[in-house]
């Protein structure tokens, strides 16, 4: 891990960084009030791990990672439900430090498996999860109401 990121739980103070994250992500304005109380709940959850990596300065990305137990893996089962690092810091180990840590906690908590869902416009993402060991196993159907 480059020795300048630190990786650390996130905090109800770095509401406005998450939010601002996402907001990127997912390239829209979403409802900051529904925003925060959604964040309060999930970073207070024990079977939650919300991580923020930073340097000295300022925050460069962020994961969000949810367990649950599932009863066709007989077991705890972990899914990324988000994962954003800031443009300028992509390529220089960020994203690995963050999904190592992820790994660390799978490992203590003898998850069964860790999953990721991608959106299909984010096609370069496909190549990024492969990279970080991850194996393209399921295909993932919605609908939205």
């Amino acid at each position: 891990m480059n020795p300048k990121i630190k990786i650390r739980k996130t905090q109800v103070e770095d509401l406005n960084f998450v939010y601002k994250a996402i907001c990127e992500l997912e390239n829209e304005i979403l409802d900051f009030e529904v925003f925060e109380t959604i964040f309060n709940e999930n970073i207070s959850n024990p079977k939650n791990l919300y991580l923020i990596a930073e340097n000295e300065t300022e925050g460069l990305g962020f994961i969000s990672f949810h367990t649950q137990n599932l009863l066709h893996h007989c077991g705890l089962v972990g899914e990324i439900q988000e994962f954003f690092i800031y443009q300028k810091y992509r390529g220089q180990g960020v994203g690995r430090a963050l999904i190592n840590e992820i790994l660390d906690f799978a490992e203590q908590n003898d998850l069964k498996s860790i999953e990721v869902t991608t959106n299909k416009k984010r096609v370069e993402n496909v190549a990024i999860y492969e990279n970080l060991g991850f194996t393209l196993s399921h295909n993932k159907f919605t609908i939205y109401q």
